[in-house]
């Protein structure tokens, strides 16, 4: 069997080799470094599973994954199958957050929008509901959830602003997240009457023609 100072003081060579363990678990030296694999069969074929990076993965705690693995042969589930599902599991979560849905969207729809208005969609998203919504799953958001971030951005005065961060959730989960089947509904449309209106302050109409030409100037985000 393997000791730690076996594990530390082994050195590569000019071709990768293996010193083994106990349970099919060993060590395999590469001059790219060292890796733990674990030799086992299952459904009576051959097979190796990919235990860990030394040292991230210690001597003690690749035995621990060799036993885990043991385990799950002894109830007759492939650990290297087991494995992959995982993966792809977690790969799945990654890809389905509030916060990596908003991403695509925004990139997927930055071509139609002034620079400055494509900016200030990221900003918002970024500062008032990333810290709280980025790391869930979207599908999981619920419109309390939301609707306890956007009361935040509220509490601060804030009132147009929350509805546009309202409406870029929106957006984002009916629009898109939705249709792209990452989400089933939009939390943000059941928030409408649970937030302080914006009041529209209207202005006397402009006859000036310079007045007129000032009004190009003016940069508005989208509806």
């Amino acid at each position: 069997m393997l000791t730690d100072i076996t594990v530390s003081q082994t050195k590569s060579r000019h071709k990768p080799y293996k010193v083994s363990d106990s349970g099919g678990l060993y060590l395999l030296i590469k001059s790219t470094g060292k890796c733990w694999r674990m030799n086992y069969r299952f459904a009576g074929k051959q097979k190796t599973l990919a235990v860990g990076v030394y040292p991230t993965v210690s001597l003690v705690e690749a035995r621990k994954k060799r036993d885990t693995a043991k385990d799950h042969l002894a109830k007759d589930t492939d650990p290297s199958l087991r494995k992959a599902i995982r993966k792809q599991a977690t790969l799945h979560v990654a890809e389905n957050t509030f916060q990596a849905i908003a991403l695509e969207w925004h990139t997927k729809h930055i071509h139609t929008w002034a620079a400055s208005t494509a900016h200030s969609i990221k900003r918002y998203l970024e500062k008032d509901i990333f810290p709280c919504l980025g790391n869930r799953l979207i599908k999981d958001i619920t419109a309390p959830e939301l609707l306890a971030v956007l009361r935040r951005v509220e509490s601060r005065g804030a009132h147009e602003k929350v509805q546009r961060c309202r409406k870029y959730a929106g957006w984002i989960g009916l629009l898109y997240a939705a249709a792209t089947g990452c989400a089933e509904c939009d939390p943000g449309g059941d928030l409408r009457g649970a937030l302080i209106p914006v009041k529209v302050q209207h202005h006397p109409s402009i006859t000036d023609p310079q007045g007129v030409g000032a009004l190009n100037l003016i940069v508005f985000l989208p509806d």
